[in-house]
């Protein structure tokens, strides 16, 4: 199923007209998302190719994520997928608390292609024990050559950029496509 992500209205971003997210579960477990950004490639910082491996920080930069969280539950897991393929995927167990790296997650398949009007990232994920009730966040983080940054997500809570906030939280993962 197909989903826009929207600029925050505080954000600027010359670079890019738009991104869409293409999301599919997976039998029990899965989920494969494909971001779609349209603009102008040459002006995004992109980070190069590099080794697939679990990295912090990658949000200080030009990276997709999604925030997973279970039906009852103040905890949610964030994932971050970055140009590079490198990848983070940590626990919370509440708003902006108690974050750990969530290991009992396997390395995502990650796969970034460009040309110059389209970027893509593919980023292919198994998450043991998730509901069909599982509500999810999808947002992008891109940064221009010249530095500005730009927030992108499927909703914006009220002030700055927070996809952490549960405002994000709209997307109901039983309403997507099971392959």
């Amino acid at each position: 199923m197909r989903h826009s992500l929207k600029l925050h209205p505080d954000s600027t971003c010359d670079a890019i007209k738009g991104i869409d997210v293409d999301l599919e579960r997976v039998g029990e477990t899965g989920l494969r998302l494909h971001y779609t950004a349209v603009g102008k490639i040459a002006d995004l910082l992109l980070a190069p190719p590099a080794t697939p491996e679990r990295t912090d920080e990658l949000w200080r930069t030009t990276c997709f994520e999604i925030f997973v969280q279970e039906p009852s539950h103040t905890a949610y897991r964030e994932f971050n997928f970055a140009p590079s393929t490198q990848w983070a995927a940590y626990r919370f167990t509440g708003y902006r608390e108690g974050v750990m790296p969530a290991t009992e997650i396997t390395a995502p398949r990650i796969d970034a292609q460009s040309n110059a009007g389209t970027f893509e990232l593919r980023a292919s994920l198994e998450l043991p024990n998730l509901p069909n009730a599982t509500r999810l966040a999808i947002s992008a983080v891109i940064e221009e050559t010249n530095g500005r940054k730009s927030y992108w997500a499927l909703a914006h809570p009220p002030g700055k950029p927070d996809f952490h906030h549960a405002a994000g939280f709209t997307l109901d993962l039983a309403k997507t496509d099971h392959a």
